[in-house]
């Protein structure tokens, strides 16, 4: 299957000379239609710069992502302003883990307001079709402000589907939400993975990953360590086939460090 997206040597570092820290480093994937890929790691991995890079609202170091059929860099030199973002990052859909939302505005003005920063051809079309995929309709007329945190965040999901990128890149997207909010947002992301859009999300639910996704990346470090099924995750931490992924997540990257230690 052909990539919808390249991440080609990402890297990204801060500070000045003789106290550079590197927040990635040289992490390079490809992500398909209809995928949806979890990341992973131990806090300060790198996660939300990575997905950060991807949708535009961070410069790289260096590196590039490109998205087919273009191809062409989704990604501002280092140094440059990162907003607005570069025209081929609105390609990539960006659903922050803060939900970036008008809170005076209602459900349905939010969505008409960023469909229309997003030049769709049909705003009221658009706007209606994502208030039924987001299972939004009976809040079209409320206000962000009066809506449930899970509410909250099936409008920050659909914001970042306004435009119907190819892929879709979500921070902790269900992080503070309850169970049943939780299973809403993940029947409204199986949607899109089944209408062929792309989705990579980051958690530190790894139950999430085990139960949904069809793909993981785990970093470490800002160093990207694993990229293959969850099955094959837990073979890489010594666990069953129906073992416990955050037990050979943990398990994996311990000995990877190990490894590194003694070499």
């Amino acid at each position: 299957m052909s990539a919808v997206l390249s991440a080609r040597a990402l890297a990204k570092r801060y500070g000045e000379r003789g106290n550079v820290q590197q927040a990635l480093g040289d992490v390079s994937f490809e992500l398909a239609a209809g995928e949806l890929v979890g990341v992973i790691g131990p806090n300060g991995a790198g996660k939300t710069t990575l997905l950060s890079i991807l949708a535009g609202a961070l410069a790289p170091s260096a590196g590039e992502v490109a998205l087919a059929p273009a191809a062409a860099p989704a990604t501002t030199p280092e140094g440059a302003a990162a907003a607005p973002r570069h025209a081929a990052a609105r390609r990539i859909g960006w659903v922050p883990q803060q939900p970036a939302l008008y809170r005076k505005l209602t459900v349905a003005e939010n969505l008409e307001l960023f469909a229309r920063l997003e030049r769709v051809a049909d705003v009221h079309a658009t706007v209606a079709a994502m208030l039924e995929q987001a299972d939004l309709l009976a809040r079209a007329h409320q206000l962000v402000g009066k809506l449930s945190g899970g509410s909250r965040q099936r409008v920050n999901v659909a914001i970042g589907l306004i435009g119907s990128p190819p892929a879709l890149a979500l921070d902790e997207p269900s992080a503070a939400l309850d169970p049943d909010q939780r299973e809403r947002l993940w029947r409204l992301l199986a949607q899109r993975t089944a209408a062929g859009t792309a989705v990579l999300f980051s958690t530190h639910n790894v139950s999430e990953v085990q139960r949904h996704a069809s793909r993981v990346l785990v970093l470490d470090r800002g160093r990207l360590l694993f990229d293959g099924a969850p099955a094959a995750l837990l073979a890489a931490g010594a666990e069953p086939e129906d073992g416990d992924l955050e037990r050979a997540l943990v398990r994996f990257v311990r000995e990877r460090q190990r490894g590194e230690a003694g070499a």
